[in-house]
């Protein structure tokens, strides 16, 4: 099997019930009952899909992911029983590309996986990316090699992930052009995405740390208050 998942989820049911409908799906499964294990399985098999728990025993799903991120770039939706929105942010803030909250139904989580693997192997530079994703784009310290999926800044690499990369490129081969967050959305996440403007604002505000010299007074990431953003001209 091409594609490996791995699903890390205390609830024994749940777990089984994730690994039978996925591999029903054609996908490879792993399984881990804690965050320890979920680290052990991870270094040892390098799946192509994580499948996280927010809350796990040994090791907690927040800091499985944070450990995860220092070290690899690999989709992770992370599934969580609480509905506050501040969970949701955290999950994305540590670097998370989706999030489902339970109770949810297998055709709502097989979209997803879908559209974070699609997303992936669009960041990667695949050779089914989109003919206008491949070229080189450049705005003043900033340059863009689409083909690598390579961002220099002050022609120093800078190492987005793919919805970074992505957003990245929207805005600059739009550059002067206001983009809404609902557009974004829809182009860079997918019409598929079942999410909110919120992930737009945590993904911007992770690009202006790592190329903006003062994330808090961008000269190049823009925000166009009560609308969205732009790239300055």
């Amino acid at each position: 099997m091409d594609t490996i998942i791995l699903v890390v989820e205390d609830d024994v049911t749940l777990r089984e019930l994730l690994k039978y409908n996925l591999q029903k799906e054609g996908y490879g499964v792993l399984t881990a009952r804690d965050g320890g294990e979920a680290l052990e399985l991870y270094d040892k098999n390098k799946p192509q899909l994580i499948i996280l728990d927010i809350m796990l025993p040994v090791i907690n799903g927040t800091e499985v992911c944070r450990i995860i991120r220092g070290k690899s770039q690999i989709p992770i939706i992370m599934l969580t029983a609480k509905t506050e929105e501040v969970d949701k942010v955290v999950g994305l803030e540590l670097g998370a590309d989706d999030y489902v909250t339970k109770p949810f139904s297998m055709r709502e989580l097989n979209a997803r996986i879908k559209a974070v693997l699609r997303r992936s192997e669009i960041g990667k530079g695949a050779g089914d990316a989109p003919a206008e994703m491949h070229g080189f784009l450049k705005a003043g310290d900033i340059s863009i090699d689409l083909m690598k999926h390579m961002v220099l800044c002050k022609g120093k690499e800078v190492e987005l992930n793919p919805k970074e990369f992505e957003l990245l490129v929207l805005l600059l081969r739009n550059r002067g052009q206001v983009i809404n967050r609902e557009q974004i959305l829809r182009k860079v996440w997918g019409y598929d995405y079942i999410g909110n403007d919120r992930t737009v604002d945590v993904h911007m505000r992770w690009i202006r740390q790592k190329l903006e010299e003062d994330p808090e007074n961008p000269c190049y990431l823009i925000t166009v208050r009560g609308y969205g953003y732009k790239f300055a001209e």
